[in-house]
């Protein structure tokens, strides 16, 4: 018998109103439990987000793309790093919390590989939607 834990059943707006860019700091910061936190419902809460908006899975690994080859500060200050006003806004908030702690390429290649998370949750849930 596991003695791992399950961790609760979560909707997606209970997800959606998680706080990706504080999860981003701690989890790029602390590691560990943080960091755990961060590439689990952290990812969710960003694909929810993302999906609510109609932004596509290859726009976030797009974004992901232009983290690791520029690095998070670079990403951060693109005016739409994804399409839509909203969507935009929403990313470069999540981007700009993580340049705070994102310093070096460790760092940039986290966030890079959470972006690539949340654009696989968002293609797993548009595959589930199309069946």
């Amino acid at each position: 018998m596991s003695t791992t834990p399950t961790p609760p059943a979560r909707t997606d707006d209970e997800l959606a109103a998680l706080d990706p860019a504080s999860m981003l700091r701690y989890g790029l910061s602390f590691g560990g439990a943080h960091r755990t936190a961060l590439f689990g419902d952290g990812a969710i809460c960003a694909a929810v987000r993302l999906d609510r908006l109609g932004v596509q899975p290859r726009a976030a690994a797009f974004v992901a793309k232009i983290v690791r080859s520029g690095g998070v500060r670079y990403a951060a200050a693109l005016p739409a790093p994804v399409p839509g006003d909203e969507a935009a806004a929403l990313v470069r908030s999540w981007l700009e919390s993580a340049s705070d702690v994102a310093t070096d390429p460790d760092g940039d290649e986290t966030c890079a590989r959470w972006l690539e998370a949340v654009a696989e949750i968002l293609v797993l849930r548009h595959v589930h939607r199309q069946r």
